[in-house]
């Protein structure tokens, strides 16, 4: 099913500027760009709810594929075509990928910093930040594994290089936005990444989108993972 707005599914617009909005399911006011054509707004916590269950799933999962872990959150009936949900799903895969081989971290405790951190990178982040949050998941994730701290030296700038890369890659394809896309070619970047300055090999095996006919925006052939192109 094709959706924009989570009420009414018409097509999302985007302000110049922030206005005041009072989200269509808790009734909160903030402030933000974006909204329907027909005037609905839908808050980040109404848009993620649900995706705490993605704790119970990591818990359980033994792949140490990230895009496979990743594709199995998109699934779950919290996770919409396109929405702030990715910027955490994007960092908990590859805590549990990396977990998984053999990497050393308190998972639990991992998955729990990266949902405190992963939502607090709002919807809409790749237009107005010049920064899509998947990207910045995965900066997440590095700084996660590494302890890192605004005073920390190698840690501080692998986290950075990190997202540095994924954000290089998203740039590259272009847009319009596509979560999934930029979710996929940020775990990629990663698994690349945590071999060449970790050692630790994850799974990395080919990724074909299954998500195009349900994405308004779709990019087709020029997208990296599209059907055509495999």
């Amino acid at each position: 099913m094709r959706e924009e707005c989570l009420i009414c599914r018409a097509p999302l617009e985007y302000l110049e500027t922030d206005t005041v909005m009072e989200c269509a399911i808790c009734h909160k006011k903030e402030r933000s760009k974006t909204r329907c054509v027909n005037g609905h707004y839908v808050c980040n916590e109404c848009h993620t709810r649900g995706l705490d269950e993605i704790i119970a799933l990591c818990m359980a999962e033994t792949s140490k594929d990230p895009v496979f872990i990743i594709e199995k959150m998109m699934d779950m009936p919290f996770c919409h075509m396109h929405g702030p949900e990715h910027h955490v799903m994007t960092g908990a895969a590859l805590l549990t990928a990396y977990k998984n081989a053999g990497g050393d971290i308190d998972l639990h405790s991992a998955l729990i910093e990266m949902m405190n951190r992963g939502q607090s990178v709002p919807g809409g982040a790749c237009g107005f930040w010049g920064a899509c949050g998947a990207g910045i998941s995965t900066g997440m994730f590095i700084s996660i594994i590494t302890k890192s701290t605004p005073l920390k030296n190698e840690p501080f700038a692998l986290s950075h290089k990190m997202t540095a890369r994924s954000l290089e890659k998203i740039g590259e394809t272009g847009g319009p936005r596509c979560c999934k896309r930029d979710s996929f070619l940020s775990v990629l970047e990663a698994v690349d990444f945590v071999k060449e300055h970790f050692g630790i090999e994850m799974e990395k095996t080919e990724t074909v989108c299954r998500y195009s006919e349900y994405n308004n925006q779709c990019i087709g052939k020029r997208c990296p993972f599209s059907l055509v192109n495999h």
